[in-house]
C-alpha cells in the first residue's frame, strides 16, 4: 500500500516572520507491488504558515498568500 509522508525540503531564514522555517514536501511513496515507480509530490507547505498568514502583507507561495514569490 502506498504511504504519504512529509519531508523537509529545505530550512532557511524567512524575512517575512524573521526566524528559521522549514519548507516541507508531501510525497506518496510507491507500494511494495510497484517499487520501481518514483515518489510523487502532492503538496508543499511551510512550517510557520499559520503565523505568516496572520500578517497583513503577502508572504510566499509556500504559505499560500503570494504565488509570485518562491523562496526555493
Amino acid at each position: 500500500m502506498a504511504q504519504k509522508q512529509w519531508y523537509v525540503s529545505k530550512t532557511l531564514y524567512c524575512e517575512h516572520v524573521h526566524h528559521e522555517v522549514a519548507l516541507e514536501t508531501q510525497v506518496v511513496l510507491p507500494s511494495e507491488h510497484l517499487p520501481e515507480q518514483p515518489p510523487r509530490v502532492l503538496a508543499h507547505r511551510c512550517s510557520d504558515a499559520m503565523n505568516c498568514n496572520g500578517i497583513n502583507k503577502p508572504g510566499c507561495a509556500w504559505c499560500g498568500t503570494n504565488p509570485n514569490y518562491r523562496p526555493l
